[in-house]
């Protein structure tokens, strides 16, 4: 039994040498100087940054959705959307309003197609009421919350935060708050996916 566990033992060792030698700081991910506070101390938080007018998130939006599906109760997954630009803004104050009135999974599609494949531009709040209007959600209602101090909180956070995580394109993902992974650095949208399975089981196990 000794000898069995042992075996056992080596062969997780060795499994874990394979996977550090594949996944590399700094060449597949990048680590950090100083992590960002996360939701919730007691999960492992995987932050997808994103932006509604992103081609590349539109295409990556099926597969991080299915990705997300799969992991366990002590992983939460957080969509933050990315700004550098006003437009972007008020992308993301649409992402939190939707949020605030419980209609996010009615408009969140909706939202990307809009603006990949109707070519639409979402440019101020009438547009977006328009949007939201076809979901039925009244357009004082969507105007109140968009304007609300709770959705303008969301937005000043997620933009620090994405200050925080060094952002340099969409979509990007972070887990705790201090390892970041793009596309670029992973070799693809799938191979991102694969890094990030890597630095969740990398951050289960700091956590002990």
């Amino acid at each position: 039994m000794r000898a069995f566990l042992a075996l056992l033992t080596m062969m997780v060792s060795l499994a874990a040498c394979a996977q550090d030698a594949t996944y590399k700081a700094g060449v597949h991910y990048q680590v950090l100087n100083t992590p960002v506070t996360t939701a919730d101390p007691n999960k492992i938080e995987v932050t997808e940054v994103f932006w509604y007018g992103c081609g590349h998130c539109f295409r990556f939006e099926p597969m991080v959705n299915q990705w997300a599906k799969q992991q366990g109760e002590d992983v939460n997954f957080v969509k933050s959307p990315a700004m550098w630009n006003g437009l972007m803004e008020t992308h993301a104050r649409a992402y939190y309003a939707a949020k605030a009135l419980g209609v996010l999974d009615k408009v969140h599609q909706p939202l990307f197609n809009a603006l990949n494949l109707e070519k639409k531009r979402l440019a101020d709040e009438n547009e977006l009421a328009e949007l939201f209007a076809q979901h039925g959600v009244a357009k004082a209602d969507f105007t109140k919350a968009y304007k609300s101090f709770g959705v303008s909180s969301q937005v000043r956070l997620a933009d620090a935060n994405a200050r925080g995580y060094q952002i340099t394109g969409t979509p990007e993902m972070i887990v705790e708050g201090k390892y970041r992974v793009s596309a670029k650095m992973a070799g693809g949208q799938k191979q991102m996916l694969d890094v990030v399975n890597y630095l969740v089981t990398k951050a289960r196990a700091e956590r002990g």
